[in-house]
């Protein structure tokens, strides 16, 4: 690219996701909701897992880090988009933008390593169940629950490392409703080869390495379920697992979507649109559908919500 046009940007405009003004009230409503469920359904997780002694397992304390993932990186672009809907100044600070691109980065890998810690822990919980405590101790959950944050903090460094080695960009203008790398790689002046190499290289990597130690987790599980002699047994066993594979499904299938192809694989209307699915949707379904789909969880709620009302009447 010519260095006709470039400059240096203290500062980068987000189009968001439609310059319709028709669109902003029912676009405004639409998100405000879904991210009021969003922060309301995952924090209450965290909480209900926290008070209630019968979730204080291996399972509820990967899950309550999943709640708490899909809140920080959700709460991390929709407020700004939000604010974005109807505000003239759509700007965010070339700061502003490095650190938005570094948590969201962050997270969003966070979350591709809980879901295949999840798995394993489903692996152990159901195929071998005697020891299941003692393999799954709490310094093992801690140690790949740490190890998650810690890898993917690690990757997003080194892309931002990288984008902050770009000097110059084309235009200050990024058609993306928050700071997303490849929006940011295409406004670049300068050779980004080296980025968009590494960028397909470790999101590759990452999706192969979970996605390997997830399939193998769940071989070995219907296996285990296809030997099981009780009916009830295998229900259980299935009704463990549906809601965690549709969490898998759906977060794996956009982030396979977007990231694992060529840049010039699809057009970026059509990346922003998939993109609302794992940053705004998503983090409010993952936490109905493990509610909604799981006894546990409503039965600790009800004990609470019971508790709760008996300690209002006591007093």
């Amino acid at each position: 690219m010519t260095e006709t046009n470039c400059t240096t940007v203290t500062e980068f405009i987000l189009l968001g996701l439609s310059d319709v003004p028709e669109l902003r009230v029912l676009l405004f409503l639409v998100f405000l909701l879904i991210y009021g469920v969003t922060v309301l359904a995952n924090l209450g997780m965290v909480a209900l897992i926290q008070v209630s002694s019968q979730l204080h397992t291996p399972m509820y304390f990967f899950l309550s880090h999943l709640s708490l993932v899909d809140f920080c990186y959700s709460s991390i672009i929709v407020p700004k988009m939000l604010a974005n809907i109807f505000t003239k100044d759509k700007a965010i600070s070339f700061q502003g933008c490095m650190a938005q691109l570094y948590l969201f980065c962050t997270y969003a890998i966070t979350e591709v390593f809980l879901l295949a810690v999840m798995a394993y822990d489903r692996f152990v919980a159901i195929c071998n169940p005697l020891l299941y405590m003692v393999i799954m101790s709490q310094k093992l959950c801690a140690g790949l629950v740490s190890g998650c944050y810690l890898l993917a903090s690690v990757c997003a460094l080194i892309h931002l490392c990288l984008t902050l080695e770009i000097p110059l960009y084309s235009s200050n203008v990024i058609n993306h409703f928050f700071c997303d790398l490849p929006p940011l790689l295409n406004l670049a002046c300068s050779d980004v080869t080296v980025n968009e190499l590494l960028l397909f290289i470790l999101v590759n990597f990452n999706e192969v390495f979970t996605i390997t130690i997830i399939l193998t987790s769940y071989v070995f599980i219907l296996i285990t379920i296809l030997k099981m002699r009780s009916a009830e047994g295998r229900r259980k066993a299935f009704s463990t697992c549906a809601s965690h594979l549709t969490a898998i499904v759906v977060f794996h299938g956009t982030i396979l979507f977007i990231y694992c192809q060529p840049s010039s694989g699809t057009s970026l209307d059509i990346d922003k649109v998939t993109t609302v699915f794992y940053t705004v949707v998503i983090p409010m379904l993952n936490p109905l559908i493990y509610s909604l789909r799981n006894k546990d969880v409503k039965e600790a709620l009800r004990k609470v919500v019971d508790s709760k009302i008996l300690s209002f009447i006591l007093t």
